[in-house]
C-alpha cells in the first residue's frame, strides 16, 4: 500500500513537470523544489522497478545533487540492465563530476554490452562528444559495438 501511495505521488509529480524540469522556478518555491527531490529519492528506494527508474528520470531532468550517491550505487549494484541504463543516463544529466566517472567505469566494467554501449553513448551525448567510438557488428543493421579511443 505504501509503495502504491508513494508511485501516485511521484507520478503526480511527474506529470506536473514541464520539459524544463531542471529549472527550480517552476516549483514556485525552493521548498516545493526540495519536497519534490525528497520524494523521487524515498522512489529510489522503493521495491517497485518502474518506480525506481521513474524516479531515477527525474532526478536526472531536476539535475539533483543528491541524487548522486544514489544513483551510483544503483549504477553499480542493480541487477535489472534498464535500472542501470536509467541510472546511467540521469548521473550524465547531472554532470557531477563522481557520477560521470562513474558512468565511464561502467563502459569498460558492466558484465552487459547494453548497458555499457549505452553509456558510452550517454557519456558522448551530455559529457564529452567523441570520447567513444560505435562501429557495426555482424550482419544485423542496428547490432552495435563499441569501440573505445
Amino acid at each position: 500500500m505504501k509503495t502504491t501511495m508513494l508511485g501516485v505521488i511521484v507520478l503526480s509529480i511527474v506529470v506536473s513537470l514541464s520539459a524544463t524540469a531542471g529549472d527550480q522556478t517552476l516549483f514556485g518555491s525552493r521548498e516545493k523544489y526540495e519536497r519534490a527531490e525528497a520524494s523521487l529519492l524515498a522512489g529510489l528506494m522503493s521495491d517497485n522497478e518502474g518506480l525506481r527508474e521513474s524516479s531515477a528520470y527525474m532526478l536526472g531532468e531536476l539535475k539533483s545533487g543528491k541524487a548522486v550517491i544514489p544513483l551510483m550505487a544503483m549504477l553499480r549494484c542493480n541487477d535489472c540492465e534498464t535500472a542501470r541504463i536509467v541510472a546511467a543516463l540521469a548521473l550524465c544529466r547531472i554532470g557531477d563530476l563522481r557520477g560521470i566517472y562513474a558512468v565511464k567505469q561502467a563502459v569498460q566494467f558492466d558484465d552487459n554490452g547494453s548497458v555499457q554501449s549505452r553509456c558510452a553513448w550517454f557519456y558522448n551525448e551530455y559529457v564529452q562528444a567523441g570520447t567513444f567510438t560505435f562501429t557495426e557488428k555482424g550482419e544485423e543493421p542496428g547490432n552495435i559495438d563499441l569501440a573505445i579511443k
